[in-house]
């Protein structure tokens, strides 16, 4: 089993515009906008990830 990072940069927002290719458009808390894609198990288990 692979160890956890330590050195991860957690951050939280909103998905404002579901892109194709898995990409979305979020607004952080922070007020920054960015592009960012789901990876990893959420890709594997076909976990959906809605606008709002």
């Amino acid at each position: 089993m692979p160890k956890p990072k330590d050195d991860a940069i957690v951050l939280e927002g909103t998905i404002l515009e579901s892109l194709p290719n898995a990409m979305f458009r979020v607004e952080l808390d922070n007020g920054h906008k960015v592009l960012a894609h789901i990876s990893g198990k959420m890709r594997m288990h076909y976990i959906r990830i809605l606008p709002g």
